[in-house]
């Protein structure tokens, strides 16, 4: 639940707002003056602050001027709700970096759809606060993983390449997005607990070694468990090599039962497997591949997904 810090000395208005706010599913905290509000803000740490202009302690532009003084409320939104309505008066709330400015009186829905507007923005600068903040040493984990196959040199970064691909011609969301983009990239994590002889066999595997090998999905899964902001990405671990029929591993789901990462990356796994050389296939050309998916439609692959994978990839050969 997002937190809201109200800042409005009329008792009506505040009480108002606050209702309005409460009942849209904010938490608020409501005060009656920007003092009190200012001392209130290091144990409330708001995702977004509501204030009036016009206090008679601290006004709403000094409570915006040292809010930014504080660490934690550099890139808290901040919205001004008043009766002032002049072009001096918003010009004055924009250079101290107010994000927006509601008139006196406003309607409810006004507010809630700048509320929302400001707590999306936040959500998504903070989505991609923690991605930047991970996705390289992600990437590096997965290098340092993919180094001990010797047949799978840029599989991972070609897979997430096919994935997001695929994603985006899904319409997911922008979360989900993020997710998939280090999800594919940890999605062989656990073949680091497979042993190197059996990893970089020339030859075909026995059932024995396939046995070993079909196991890099629950040990990968074991790896990611623990590590909470990783946890999301278990389902592309866990489930990219089930197939729509049941026969896959290692829980032979079957149909709408896999995970929908999983039925994704299994398109970008297998497409990127047949069009790089490996030890028991030789590499195939785009359209050959695409045609070979296609033929397992309904039986490895989700229909609906492998459709939309066979459009959104370029024909021709691969380069």
């Amino acid at each position: 639940m997002s937190g809201i810090l109200l800042v409005e000395d009329d008792d009506f208005l505040r009480a108002t707002t606050k209702t309005v706010l409460e009942i849209a599913g904010y938490q608020v905290f409501a005060y009656a003056d920007g003092k009190y509000a200012l001392e209130a803000f290091p144990s409330i740490l708001p995702d977004l602050v509501v204030s009036d202009i016009n206090m008679p302690l601290l006004n709403g532009y000094g409570l915006l001027a040292r809010i930014r003084e504080l660490p934690a409320g550099e890139i808290v939104p901040f919205i001004f709700l008043s009766a002032r309505s002049g072009r001096a008066d918003v010009s004055s709330a924009r250079e101290l970096g107010a994000d927006d400015y509601l008139f006196k009186p406003f309607e409810p829905d006004e507010l809630l759809t700048a509320v929302r507007a400001r707590l999306d923005r936040r959500r998504i600068a903070a989505l991609f606060d923690t991605r930047d903040a991970h996705l390289q040493t992600i990437a590096l984990l997965a290098n340092i993983i993919e180094a001990r196959d010797s047949y799978t040199r840029g599989h991972v970064e070609r897979v997430q390449s096919y994935a997001i691909r695929l994603g985006q011609a899904m319409e997911w969301p922008l979360d989900d997005m993020v997710i998939l983009e280090y999800g594919a990239l940890l999605h062989d994590i656990g073949k680091i607990a497979i042993p190197e002889a059996v990893l970089n066999k020339p030859g075909p595997l026995t059932q024995e070694e396939f046995s070993i090998i079909q196991t890099h999905t629950t040990m990968g899964a074991r790896i990611i468990e623990g590590i909470a902001h990783l946890r999301d990405a278990l389902p592309y671990i866990l489930y990219h090599h089930e197939k729509w029929d049941g026969s896959g591993y290692p829980e032979g789901l079957r149909g709408d039962l896999i995970p929908r990462q999983g039925r994704l990356l299994a398109l970008a796994d297998v497409f990127d497997a047949l069009t790089s050389p490996r030890p028991y296939h030789e590499k195939v050309g785009s359209n050959e591949a695409l045609q070979l998916i296609g033929r397992e439609s309904g039986s490895h692959f989700d229909p609906q997904m492998t459709d939309a994978f066979i459009r959104g990839q370029p024909k021709g050969p691969k380069l």
